[in-house]
C-alpha cells in the first residue's frame, strides 16, 4: 500500500550515495539569462544532502526525485525553482519539499505553485522564524514550516503564526533550522501518505495539527507573555 507516493525535493543536489537511490534527478540553471536543464551535478553546498537525509529519516522507504537549483552558491532564481517544480509535477510526485525561500514574489513561481496545488500536489516550504515573508512559503495553500528546537525526532509543533504553520525537528546543532525542520515534516507527511493513501491537503493539515507534540510558538527566555 502507498506505492504511489513519490516525493520531490528542490535543493542543491545530494551525495553520490544518495543519488544512486533516487528515482530521478534533473539540474536547472541559468546561462546568459536563459533557463537550461541537464544532468545533476554533485552537491557543492551540502545543503541538499542534509535536507534529503533529514527527510528520508522521517519518511522511511519512499521514492524520491531531486531537482537541483543551487550550484556553488546559495542563490537561485524563481525561474529555476518554477521549472524544477513543474518537472516534478509532470513526474507524478505527491509531495514537494522546498527548503528554500526567495525574498521576491515572482509571477512565474506563483503560477507554478498554483498549478502544482491544482494538480493535488502538497507543497512544504521553509519559512524563517523571524523576518519578512519568503516565497514560495507565503503563497496560499503552501504548508509553511520552520525549525523548532523543542521537537525530538518524529515530533512537530503546530505554530499557527504569521511566520509558519508548523515547526519541525532540526537535529543537533540547530543549523539551517527552517530548512531541516521543513525536511523533517515533509518526511513525516510522506510516511503518512504512504500509510493513508488518498488523504487530501486539508486532511493532512488537520491530522498534523491534531497530532502535534507542541502548540504555539517557542518561548525564548523570559519573554513577554
Amino acid at each position: 500500500m502507498g506505492t504511489d507516493v513519490r516525493v520531490g525535493v528542490i535543493d542543491s543536489g545530494c551525495t553520490p550515495e544518495q543519488a544512486s537511490a533516487l528515482l530521478g534527478a534533473r539540474r536547472f540553471w541559468l546561462e546568459d539569462g536563459q533557463l537550461r536543464e541537464g544532468d545533476m551535478l554533485p552537491d557543492q553546498l551540502g545543503h541538499g544532502s542534509a535536507v534529503l537525509a533529514g527527510l528520508q529519516r522521517e519518511a522511511g522507504p519512499v521514492p524520491v526525485l531531486l531537482a537541483q537549483v543551487f550550484g556553488a552558491q546559495a542563490s537561485t532564481s524563481a525561474l529555476q525553482v518554477a521549472a524544477a517544480l513543474l518537472w516534478l509535477v509532470e513526474a507524478g510526485v505527491t509531495l514537494v519539499n522546498l527548503s528554500l525561500g526567495l525574498q521576491q514574489d515572482r509571477p512565474v513561481l506563483h503560477q507554478a505553485c498554483a498549478e502544482a496545488l491544482a494538480a493535488g500536489v502538497l507543497l512544504c516550504a521553509s519559512s524563517p522564524a523571524q523576518g519578512g515573508p519568503v516565497y514560495p512559503a507565503s503563497y496560499p495553500g503552501v504548508i509553511r514550516v520552520t525549525g523548532d528546537a523543542r521537537c525530538a525526532p518524529g515530533q512537530w509543533s503546530w505554530l499557527g503564526t504569521r511566520q509558519a504553520d508548523f515547526g519541525g525537528y532540526v537535529g543537533a546543532g540547530g543549523r539551517a533550522g527552517a530548512s531541516l525542520g521543513c525536511a523533517a515534516l515533509s518526511g513525516r507527511i510522506a510516511a503518512l501518505l504512504r500509510d493513508e493513501p488518498g488523504m487530501g491537503h486539508q486532511q493532512v493539515h488537520d491530522w498534523l495539527r491534531h497530532h502535534a507534540a507542541f502548540t504555539g510558538p517557542e518561548r525564548r527566555g523570559a519573554g513577554h507573555g
